[in-house]
Protein backbone atom coordinates (compact mmCIF):
# COMPACT_ATOMS: atom_id res chain seq x y z
CA UNK A 1 0.00 0.00 0.00
CA UNK A 2 1.22 3.73 -0.72
CA UNK A 3 0.23 7.00 0.92
CA UNK A 4 -0.22 10.21 -0.91
CA UNK A 5 1.73 13.19 0.81
CA UNK A 6 1.66 16.41 0.10
CA UNK A 7 4.63 18.66 -1.51
CA UNK A 8 4.00 21.27 1.36
CA UNK A 9 4.78 18.56 3.97
CA UNK A 10 7.66 17.11 1.85
CA UNK A 11 9.04 20.94 1.53
CA UNK A 12 9.00 21.77 4.85
CA UNK A 13 8.90 18.99 6.98
CA UNK A 14 12.16 16.14 5.66
CA UNK A 15 12.69 12.85 7.60
CA UNK A 16 16.22 11.69 7.57
CA UNK A 17 17.45 8.63 7.92
CA UNK A 18 19.54 9.07 11.57
CA UNK A 19 22.54 7.58 9.94
CA UNK A 20 26.20 9.70 9.16
CA UNK A 21 27.99 8.94 6.23
CA UNK A 22 31.57 9.70 7.28
CA UNK A 23 33.08 13.00 5.54
CA UNK A 24 36.51 14.52 5.44
CA UNK A 25 35.40 17.58 7.58
CA UNK A 26 32.90 15.42 10.36
CA UNK A 27 34.04 12.74 12.73
CA UNK A 28 32.55 9.44 12.37
CA UNK A 29 29.98 8.42 14.47
CA UNK A 30 29.07 5.16 15.44
CA UNK A 31 25.73 3.76 16.73
CA UNK A 32 25.44 2.82 20.26
CA UNK A 33 22.41 0.36 21.20
CA UNK A 34 21.32 -1.79 24.01
CA UNK A 35 22.19 -5.38 26.46
CA UNK A 36 20.11 -7.48 29.39
CA UNK A 37 19.52 -6.01 32.48
CA UNK A 38 20.79 -7.99 35.10
CA UNK A 39 18.40 -9.66 38.03
CA UNK A 40 19.91 -7.35 40.57
CA UNK A 41 19.64 -4.03 38.51
CA UNK A 42 16.95 -1.61 39.43
CA UNK A 43 13.96 -2.05 36.56
CA UNK A 44 11.97 1.44 37.36
CA UNK A 45 12.84 5.00 36.90
CA UNK A 46 9.70 5.61 38.71
CA UNK A 47 10.31 8.05 41.88
CA UNK A 48 9.33 11.16 43.12
CA UNK A 49 13.41 11.47 44.52
CA UNK A 50 15.33 12.82 41.69
CA UNK A 51 17.98 11.31 43.33
CA UNK A 52 16.96 7.92 43.39
CA UNK A 53 15.64 8.70 39.76
CA UNK A 54 19.34 9.58 38.66
CA UNK A 55 21.04 6.45 40.25
CA UNK A 56 18.55 4.57 38.41
CA UNK A 57 19.29 5.88 35.27
CA UNK A 58 23.35 5.60 36.02
CA UNK A 59 22.71 1.87 36.56
CA UNK A 60 20.55 1.08 33.37
CA UNK A 61 23.51 2.97 31.44
CA UNK A 62 25.72 0.59 33.30
CA UNK A 63 23.72 -2.61 32.67
CA UNK A 64 22.76 -2.10 29.04
CA UNK A 65 26.37 -0.99 27.28
CA UNK A 66 27.99 -4.46 27.09
CA UNK A 67 25.70 -5.23 24.54
CA UNK A 68 26.12 -2.26 22.42
CA UNK A 69 27.61 -2.46 19.09
CA UNK A 70 29.53 0.10 16.80
CA UNK A 71 28.61 -0.93 12.95
CA UNK A 72 31.01 0.04 10.05
CA UNK A 73 29.69 -0.77 7.00
CA UNK A 74 31.70 -0.17 3.66
CA UNK A 75 30.81 -0.20 0.25
CA UNK A 76 33.23 -1.52 -2.57
CA UNK A 77 33.58 2.01 -4.14
CA UNK A 78 35.16 2.85 -1.21
CA UNK A 79 31.96 5.04 0.30
CA UNK A 80 30.66 3.75 4.18
CA UNK A 81 28.15 4.86 6.53
CA UNK A 82 28.62 4.00 10.82
CA UNK A 83 25.58 3.20 12.78
CA UNK A 84 24.91 0.95 15.49
CA UNK A 85 23.60 -2.48 16.52
CA UNK A 86 22.70 -4.45 19.19
CA UNK A 87 23.67 -8.64 20.23
CA UNK A 88 20.07 -10.31 19.94
CA UNK A 89 20.58 -13.58 20.86
CA UNK A 90 23.51 -15.87 22.14
CA UNK A 91 24.47 -17.45 18.97
CA UNK A 92 25.89 -13.89 17.25
CA UNK A 93 23.21 -12.65 15.41
CA UNK A 94 23.45 -8.67 15.22
CA UNK A 95 20.08 -6.57 14.59
CA UNK A 96 20.86 -3.04 12.95
CA UNK A 97 18.86 -0.61 10.76
CA UNK A 98 18.98 -1.91 7.00
CA UNK A 99 19.88 1.37 5.40
CA UNK A 100 23.18 0.97 7.95
CA UNK A 101 24.95 -1.91 5.97
CA UNK A 102 22.64 -1.29 2.72
CA UNK A 103 25.19 -1.68 -0.39
CA UNK A 104 28.17 -2.65 2.57
CA UNK A 105 31.01 -5.37 0.73
CA UNK A 106 32.50 -4.93 4.28
CA UNK A 107 30.70 -4.30 7.65
CA UNK A 108 32.99 -4.16 11.03
CA UNK A 109 31.12 -4.69 14.23
CA UNK A 110 32.95 -2.86 17.42
CA UNK A 111 31.57 -4.00 20.82
CA UNK A 112 31.80 -1.83 23.13
CA UNK A 113 34.56 -3.67 25.72
CA UNK A 114 36.51 -3.16 22.83
CA UNK A 115 36.93 -6.12 20.96
CA UNK A 116 36.20 -5.82 16.98
CA UNK A 117 35.15 -8.68 14.43
CA UNK A 118 33.86 -8.83 11.00
CA UNK A 119 29.91 -9.60 10.40
CA UNK A 120 28.12 -11.09 7.31
CA UNK A 121 24.75 -9.63 6.94
CA UNK A 122 22.28 -12.84 6.41
CA UNK A 123 19.01 -10.97 6.62
CA UNK A 124 17.68 -7.70 5.12
CA UNK A 125 14.14 -6.23 5.24
CA UNK A 126 13.40 -3.23 3.46
CA UNK A 127 9.80 -2.65 4.58
CA UNK A 128 10.70 -1.57 7.83
CA UNK A 129 14.49 -1.03 7.45
CA UNK A 130 16.01 -3.42 9.47
CA UNK A 131 18.83 -5.70 8.99
CA UNK A 132 20.41 -8.78 10.93
CA UNK A 133 24.20 -9.65 10.83
CA UNK A 134 25.91 -12.47 11.99
CA UNK A 135 29.63 -12.54 13.91
CA UNK A 136 31.76 -15.11 15.19
CA UNK A 137 32.17 -13.53 18.60
CA UNK A 138 33.41 -15.46 22.05
CA UNK A 139 30.62 -16.58 24.17
CA UNK A 140 31.47 -13.74 26.74
CA UNK A 141 30.91 -11.06 24.37
CA UNK A 142 27.57 -11.54 23.40
CA UNK A 143 25.18 -9.97 26.25
CA UNK A 144 21.70 -10.44 23.80
CA UNK A 145 19.23 -7.32 24.88
CA UNK A 146 15.91 -7.67 26.86
CA UNK A 147 13.25 -6.25 24.28
CA UNK A 148 9.79 -5.20 26.14
CA UNK A 149 5.91 -4.70 24.47
CA UNK A 150 5.46 -1.79 22.15
CA UNK A 151 1.90 -2.81 22.12
CA UNK A 152 1.73 -1.13 25.95
CA UNK A 153 3.28 1.69 25.42
CA UNK A 154 1.43 5.36 26.21
CA UNK A 155 2.10 8.38 24.99
CA UNK A 156 4.33 10.38 27.69
CA UNK A 157 6.16 7.33 28.84
CA UNK A 158 9.57 8.21 29.79
CA UNK A 159 12.05 6.42 27.15
CA UNK A 160 16.29 6.85 26.54
CA UNK A 161 17.74 6.96 23.71
CA UNK A 162 21.70 5.68 23.99
CA UNK A 163 24.06 5.98 20.88
CA UNK A 164 27.01 8.21 19.25
CA UNK A 165 25.49 11.33 17.71
CA UNK A 166 28.17 13.21 15.93
CA UNK A 167 30.88 10.50 17.06
CA UNK A 168 29.84 11.69 20.45
CA UNK A 169 30.45 7.75 21.83
CA UNK A 170 27.81 6.59 24.14
CA UNK A 171 25.57 9.43 24.58
CA UNK A 172 22.57 8.82 27.19
CA UNK A 173 19.47 11.25 26.10
CA UNK A 174 16.48 11.18 27.91
CA UNK A 175 12.79 12.06 26.31
CA UNK A 176 8.81 11.05 25.82
CA UNK A 177 6.78 9.07 23.41
CA UNK A 178 5.85 12.03 21.50
CA UNK A 179 3.23 9.95 19.46
CA UNK A 180 2.30 6.40 18.45
CA UNK A 181 1.42 4.48 15.45
CA UNK A 182 3.00 6.49 12.82
CA UNK A 183 4.12 5.60 9.75
CA UNK A 184 7.14 6.95 7.42
CA UNK A 185 8.39 5.70 3.68
CA UNK A 186 10.22 2.23 3.12
CA UNK A 187 12.92 1.69 1.63
CA UNK A 188 10.83 -1.17 -0.57
CA UNK A 189 10.34 0.49 -3.96
CA UNK A 190 6.01 0.27 -5.14
CA UNK A 191 5.78 -1.36 -8.73
CA UNK A 192 3.08 1.77 -8.99
CA UNK A 193 6.20 4.60 -8.20
CA UNK A 194 6.83 5.47 -4.77
CA UNK A 195 7.32 3.62 -1.52
CA UNK A 196 5.49 1.44 0.05
CA UNK A 197 5.03 2.22 3.86
CA UNK A 198 6.48 0.88 6.94
CA UNK A 199 3.87 1.25 10.10
CA UNK A 200 3.98 1.36 13.65
CA UNK A 201 6.80 3.77 13.96
CA UNK A 202 7.28 5.28 17.63
CA UNK A 203 7.77 9.29 17.57
CA UNK A 204 9.62 10.50 20.07
CA UNK A 205 11.40 13.68 21.38
CA UNK A 206 14.36 12.25 22.76
CA UNK A 207 17.49 13.87 21.54
CA UNK A 208 18.13 11.67 18.01
CA UNK A 209 20.91 13.12 15.40
CA UNK A 210 23.11 11.57 12.86
CA UNK A 211 25.01 8.59 14.24
CA UNK A 212 21.99 7.06 16.35
CA UNK A 213 20.64 4.67 13.38
CA UNK A 214 20.27 1.71 15.26
CA UNK A 215 20.13 2.71 18.34
CA UNK A 216 18.15 1.47 21.26
CA UNK A 217 15.08 3.69 22.31
CA UNK A 218 14.67 2.13 26.10
CA UNK A 219 11.64 1.61 28.34
CA UNK A 220 12.57 3.06 32.16
CA UNK A 221 12.58 -0.79 32.86
CA UNK A 222 16.00 -0.85 30.68
CA UNK A 223 13.87 -3.05 28.25
CA UNK A 224 14.26 -1.73 24.24
CA UNK A 225 11.20 -1.16 23.15
CA UNK A 226 12.44 0.83 19.90
CA UNK A 227 15.14 0.99 17.12
CA UNK A 228 16.23 4.67 16.28
CA UNK A 229 15.78 5.03 12.60
CA UNK A 230 15.13 8.58 11.71
CA UNK A 231 14.36 12.23 12.36
CA UNK A 232 12.68 15.32 10.67
CA UNK A 233 14.05 18.75 10.74
CA UNK A 234 14.66 21.92 8.59
CA UNK A 235 17.62 22.45 9.91
CA UNK A 236 21.07 21.57 9.18
CA UNK A 237 25.04 21.69 10.11
CA UNK A 238 27.40 23.56 8.03
CA UNK A 239 29.08 20.10 6.79
CA UNK A 240 25.19 19.57 5.74
CA UNK A 241 24.16 16.95 8.83
CA UNK A 242 20.43 17.28 9.68
CA UNK A 243 20.39 18.42 13.20
CA UNK A 244 17.81 17.43 15.80
CA UNK A 245 14.65 19.15 15.81
CA UNK A 246 12.69 17.10 19.25
CA UNK A 247 11.06 14.79 16.08
CA UNK A 248 13.05 11.58 16.06
CA UNK A 249 11.23 8.16 15.05
CA UNK A 250 12.33 4.48 16.06
CA UNK A 251 10.95 1.16 14.83
CA UNK A 252 8.70 -0.40 17.16
CA UNK A 253 10.46 -3.68 18.73
CA UNK A 254 7.30 -5.81 18.19
CA UNK A 255 7.59 -5.20 14.21
CA UNK A 256 11.85 -6.32 15.20
CA UNK A 257 10.25 -9.13 17.24
CA UNK A 258 8.06 -10.75 14.47
CA UNK A 259 10.58 -9.77 11.28
CA UNK A 260 13.83 -10.65 13.03
CA UNK A 261 13.22 -14.73 13.83
CA UNK A 262 12.07 -14.71 9.93
CA UNK A 263 14.91 -12.83 8.88
CA UNK A 264 17.07 -15.47 10.40
CA UNK A 265 16.28 -18.41 9.19
CA UNK A 266 14.79 -17.14 5.59
CA UNK A 267 16.90 -13.56 5.07
CA UNK A 268 13.65 -11.86 4.19
CA UNK A 269 10.52 -11.11 5.33
CA UNK A 270 7.19 -10.79 3.56
CA UNK A 271 5.08 -8.16 4.30
CA UNK A 272 1.02 -8.37 3.86
CA UNK A 273 -0.31 -6.50 0.38
CA UNK A 274 -3.65 -4.82 0.29
CA UNK A 275 -3.33 -3.09 -3.09
CA UNK A 276 -4.60 0.38 -2.85
CA UNK A 277 -3.56 3.96 -2.76
CA UNK A 278 -5.43 6.02 -0.17
CA UNK A 279 -5.61 8.97 1.75
CA UNK A 280 -6.65 10.89 4.84
CA UNK A 281 -8.68 13.98 3.96
CA UNK A 282 -8.89 17.78 5.05
CA UNK A 283 -12.50 19.51 6.00
CA UNK A 284 -12.64 21.18 2.39
CA UNK A 285 -11.68 17.66 0.55
CA UNK A 286 -14.68 15.83 2.83
CA UNK A 287 -17.19 18.61 1.70
CA UNK A 288 -16.55 17.86 -1.82
CA UNK A 289 -16.73 14.43 -1.64
CA UNK A 290 -20.26 14.88 0.03
CA UNK A 291 -19.01 12.34 2.87
CA UNK A 292 -20.63 12.34 6.29
CA UNK A 293 -18.28 11.51 8.57
CA UNK A 294 -14.69 13.52 9.60
CA UNK A 295 -12.71 9.92 10.08
CA UNK A 296 -11.42 7.33 7.84
CA UNK A 297 -9.06 6.59 5.27
CA UNK A 298 -10.74 7.41 1.52
CA UNK A 299 -9.32 4.98 -1.33
CA UNK A 300 -8.56 7.04 -4.52
CA UNK A 301 -7.02 4.32 -6.44
CA UNK A 302 -6.58 0.35 -6.87
CA UNK A 303 -4.14 -1.45 -7.96
CA UNK A 304 -4.83 -3.75 -10.96
CA UNK A 305 -4.52 -7.63 -10.42
CA UNK A 306 -4.20 -6.58 -6.07
CA UNK A 307 -6.19 -7.99 -3.67
CA UNK A 308 -8.49 -5.00 -3.02
CA UNK A 309 -9.39 -5.43 -6.87
CA UNK A 310 -9.86 -8.79 -6.69
CA UNK A 311 -12.61 -8.02 -2.95
CA UNK A 312 -14.56 -5.57 -4.91
CA UNK A 313 -13.09 -1.99 -3.42
CA UNK A 314 -13.82 1.08 -5.43
CA UNK A 315 -11.40 4.02 -5.95
CA UNK A 316 -13.89 7.42 -6.40
CA UNK A 317 -14.07 7.87 -10.61
CA UNK A 318 -16.26 11.23 -10.51
CA UNK A 319 -15.02 14.92 -10.74
CA UNK A 320 -15.19 17.10 -7.61
CA UNK A 321 -14.60 20.88 -7.49
CA UNK A 322 -10.68 19.79 -5.96
CA UNK A 323 -8.72 18.97 -9.31
CA UNK A 324 -7.71 15.09 -8.76
CA UNK A 325 -10.10 14.32 -5.98
CA UNK A 326 -12.91 12.16 -7.74
CA UNK A 327 -15.81 11.38 -5.44
CA UNK A 328 -17.27 7.78 -5.31
CA UNK A 329 -14.45 5.81 -3.36
CA UNK A 330 -14.83 3.56 -0.73
CA UNK A 331 -14.75 5.56 2.49
CA UNK A 332 -12.47 2.35 5.10
CA UNK A 333 -14.09 3.26 8.84
CA UNK A 334 -12.95 -0.34 10.07
CA UNK A 335 -10.49 -3.19 9.93
CA UNK A 336 -11.67 -6.66 11.56
CA UNK A 337 -13.88 -4.21 13.83
CA UNK A 338 -10.74 -2.19 14.86
CA UNK A 339 -11.56 1.83 14.04
CA UNK A 340 -9.71 3.15 11.50
CA UNK A 341 -9.54 7.27 12.17
CA UNK A 342 -6.36 7.64 9.79
CA UNK A 343 -4.24 5.99 7.43
CA UNK A 344 -2.01 5.53 10.12
CA UNK A 345 -4.24 3.02 12.12
CA UNK A 346 -4.63 1.25 8.81
CA UNK A 347 -0.85 0.37 7.83
CA UNK A 348 -0.14 -0.37 11.58
CA UNK A 349 -2.92 -3.19 12.23
CA UNK A 350 -2.09 -4.71 9.18
CA UNK A 351 2.33 -4.64 9.61
CA UNK A 352 1.65 -6.06 13.40
CA UNK A 353 -0.88 -8.54 12.71
CA UNK A 354 -0.90 -9.84 9.51
CA UNK A 355 0.99 -11.69 6.94
CA UNK A 356 0.60 -12.12 3.40
CA UNK A 357 -2.32 -15.23 2.99
CA UNK A 358 -4.34 -13.97 5.76
CA UNK A 359 -7.81 -12.26 5.65
CA UNK A 360 -9.36 -8.76 6.81
CA UNK A 361 -12.75 -7.74 7.19
CA UNK A 362 -12.82 -3.72 5.63
CA UNK A 363 -15.92 -1.75 6.98
CA UNK A 364 -16.21 0.73 4.15
CA UNK A 365 -18.85 3.38 3.43
CA UNK A 366 -20.12 3.43 0.01
CA UNK A 367 -22.80 6.10 -1.70
CA UNK A 368 -23.58 6.68 1.99
CA UNK A 369 -24.33 2.68 2.87
CA UNK A 370 -22.00 0.66 5.59
CA UNK A 371 -20.79 -2.48 4.40
CA UNK A 372 -18.35 -5.19 5.14
CA UNK A 373 -15.45 -6.75 2.61
CA UNK A 374 -13.45 -9.59 3.33
CA UNK A 375 -10.24 -9.18 1.27
CA UNK A 376 -7.29 -11.85 1.07
CA UNK A 377 -4.16 -10.25 1.33
CA UNK A 378 -1.24 -11.14 -1.00
CA UNK A 379 2.82 -10.28 -0.08
CA UNK A 380 4.53 -6.64 -1.21
CA UNK A 381 5.86 -6.93 -4.75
Amino acid sequence: MTKKISAVLVVLMLSILACQIPGAATPIPAIVTPAVISANQPTSLASANPAVEQDALVSLYDAVTPGIVAIQANAADGSGSLGSGFVYDGLGHIVTNYHVVQGASRVEVDFMSGYKTYGTVIGTDLDSDIAVIKVNAPADELHPVALGDSNILKVGQTVIAIGNPFGLNGTMTVGIISALGRTLSSEHNSPTGGNFTAGDIIQTDAAINPGNSGGPLFNKAGEVIGINRAIRTTSFTNSGDPVNSGIGFAISINIVKRVVPVLISDGKYDYPYLGISSSDLSLPQIEALGLKTFTGVYVTSVNAGGPAEKAGLKAGKQSTNIPGLFAGGDLIVAIDSHPVRVYDDLISYLVTNKSPGDSVVLTVLRGGQQTDITVTLDKRP
